[in-house]
């Protein structure tokens, strides 16, 4: 198998900075790369505040919170992953985004280094088919937030080889995270499951059955789910929401994946969640307000 040391990370935004954080803590050396630099900024302070709140909580030892700062290393210039034996591309769920970052990542990395997308739902087959190295390209979908959630989505596109596989095996164990090993159709398997129920329940909101609190209220006290469906797209990001909807609608032609007109208004509103500060909720006071 690969022997795995070096980590590139693709994309500084919420996932790619805790996918930076849980590597770097397992022992790997990790470059974090965006164009973005107040983006990368941001991401190393949230690394350091996430790292310092796992060690007030005895979670890790004070010195592995150092030693994990110590391993990030940041970069805006994509050519500084050339060392990398794995390199994670966690940049939004655009298809096209993603595959000229792929095209881009082939010309640079050697020849044996390992592709991998963080995609919640686009096709692996699809985006490794815009490298040149399929066979060692595959899916590895951390769940939101990194550093807390257990699984990773392992998903082999159909050139994937036994060797990339075994390897990504060995280190998502590494990593001290449970594997579901999905195969490769739209969404996989937590969305394909997670966001027709989120989408049902805009709809819920959008033909007047509940309100938001109503809805969040009977998932959370009804279904014993830690988080409301409303308050979880918010949390997701409206837009992401959409897109993987859009994903399941497009890849499976089946109506009841269609988009909540609802959820389509919102994001064209820019009102995309907890990270523009309005969704269904508003969180610009110390307590989130429902918007609807």
């Amino acid at each position: 198998m690969t022997q795995v040391k070096n980590v590139g990370v693709v994309g500084a935004g919420q996932m790619g900075g805790g996918i930076a954080h849980v590597f770097a803590l397992a022992g790997f050396d990790v470059v974090l790369n965006d164009i973005d630099s107040a983006q990368i900024d941001k991401a190393v302070s949230t690394i350091q505040k996430n790292l310092a709140r796992q060690a007030v909580k005895g979670a890790i030892e004070a010195d592995a919170e150092k030693a994990a700062m110590a391993r990030i290393k940041t970069s805006g210039d994509i050519a500084d992953l050339s060392q990398c034996d794995l390199v994670i591309e966690a940049a939004s769920e655009d298809q096209a985004v993603k595959k000229a970052i792929f095209q881009t990542l082939s010309g640079v990395l050697s020849k044996d280094a390992i592709l991998a997308s963080n995609t919640s739902s686009i096709s692996i087959t699809g985006l490794a088919a815009a490298t040149d190295r399929p066979e060692n390209f595959i899916g590895i979908h951390f769940m939101n937030p990194v550093p807390l959630m257990n699984l990773v989505e392992v998903i082999r596109g159909i050139a994937t080889s036994k060797e990339t596989f075994e390897t990504t095996k060995s280190i998502i164990a590494r990593l001290d995270k449970t594997m579901a090993v999905s195969e490769d159709f739209p969404a996989f398997i937590v969305n394909r499951v997670l966001m027709p129920m989120i989408n049902e329940a805009i709809y819920t909101l959008y033909e007047g059955v509940g309100t938001v609190e109503g809805i969040d209220t009977g998932l959370k006290l009804g279904a014993n789910h830690p988080m409301g469906p409303l308050e979880l797209a918010d949390f997701i990001g409206l837009d992401i929401c959409l897109a993987i909807m859009q994903v399941l609608y497009e890849g499976l032609a089946d109506s009841k994946y269609r988009p909540c007109p609802l959820l389509v208004k919102y994001v064209e509103a820019g009102w995309l969640g907890r990270k523009t500060g309005r969704g269904f909720y508003d969180y610009a006071g110390d307590t989130p307000v429902p918007t609807r």
